[in-house]
């Protein structure tokens, strides 16, 4: 099973729901066989997230995305999870849930 990293994209102004930012950043991860995943944010206002395998280097794809929005700023804010939910990063915790 692979790990991931995930990171969060936000911004000061500019809107980031709403304008294809994800199909833009997954058409790039396809163009470059690049393996991702993303989402929007439904737990913090104007943010998308992004996974990759956490040996994959981010750099790429953090360029592509200052390229589009040059107000963004990239944080990672998880690493090594397994089976990754970004549109809320509490359920990544696996210790709040019993089966």
């Amino acid at each position: 099973m692979k790990n991931w990293n995930i990171f969060e994209i936000t911004t000061e102004l500019t809107p980031i729901h709403g304008v294809m930012m994800r199909g833009r950043i997954r058409k790039f991860a396809l163009e470059n066989e690049i393996e991702l995943l993303t989402e929007n944010a439904s737990d913090v206002k104007n943010t998308v997230r992004f996974a990759l395998h956490s040996e994959q280097e981010p750099n790429q794809v953090i360029d592509f995305i200052k390229t589009l929005i040059t107000d963004s700023k990239v944080e990672l804010v998880l690493e090594d999870i397994k089976n990754p939910v970004l549109s809320k990063l509490k359920v990544n915790k696996e210790e709040r849930y019993s089966i």
